[in-house]
């Protein structure tokens, strides 16, 4: 049987991951594990590829048919690695990313943090929603406002600057608990990258409501795949009828 791998951990990887076990397909879900491992019922691969011998010799060693990237839109360097291995192993690689968020007019949009700290030094109150942001990034927005609420999965690994505030949360957000939460924490800036879907979207709704900025982190520019897809139906289709 042909046995895919496929490159999770996000909510649409499980979901994916999830349709094509119940459909016969056989697969390997393959997570960095570092917020929770999923019940899914197929395999469940832990960790990096280093411990392989790289993805490559992974590939080779598993006799895997063909990879489906789900990664995060921002997981560049995996992304990247997928689509050179393949290419090295000589099998096809397939990538599905949610579509990313419209454009809105409240938007300031980044190629890059590089300018980030400057920018927000108006604000004495700033929400972070961008993920695992690095400790001199995080240093330099600290220095620049008064207040910087940090919410996370998981809890960074190093010590906060005293201002920085972390809060754990994993999505959905409901659109009336963030409206709560800015409220009480008087957000005047909102930093995210554009994920896409539904389960974060709210607080951008929110956003427009309080008629403050959000500054956006444009989704990187990635290796083409040999199909892609936005569309959770057309991907599992896709895929049954080639492995099946």
């Amino acid at each position: 049987m042909n046995k895919l791998l496929l490159l999770g951990g996000t909510a649409d990887a499980r979901r994916i991951a999830t349709a094509l076990h119940q459909a016969g397909v056989e697969l390997v879900y393959s997570i960095a594990g570092l917020v929770r491992t999923p019940q899914i019922g197929c395999e469940v691969r832990v960790g990096g590829f280093t411990q392989s011998g790289g993805l490559g010799a992974y590939l080779r060693e598993q006799q895997i048919c063909a990879v489906l990237d789900v990664t995060h839109p921002y997981a560049a360097k995996m992304s990247s690695t997928a689509v050179t291995a393949c290419a090295d192993v000589g099998i096809p690689c397939w990538r599905f990313h949610r579509s990313a968020w419209p454009e809105q007019g409240n938007w300031v949009t980044l190629d890059n943090w590089q300018t980030l700290p400057q920018q927000l030094s108006p604000f004495s109150s700033v929400l972070l929603t961008a993920g695992q942001l690095e400790l001199s990034l995080l240093t330099q927005i600290a220095a620049s406002v008064s207040q910087v609420h940090l919410r996370t999965a998981v809890e960074p690994g190093y010590v906060l600057p005293a201002n920085v505030n972390w809060i754990k949360a994993i999505g959905p957000f409901a659109v009336d608990d963030e409206r709560a939460l800015m409220r009480w924490l008087n957000v005047q800036a909102l930093v995210s990258k554009n994920s896409g879907g539904s389960s974060t979207a709210a607080k951008l709704v929110v956003a427009q409501e309080r008629a403050i900025p959000v500054f956006m982190l444009l989704r990187p520019e990635l290796p083409v795949a040999d199909c892609e897809f936005s569309d959770t139906p057309a991907c599992i289709e896709f895929i049954t009828a080639a492995l099946l």
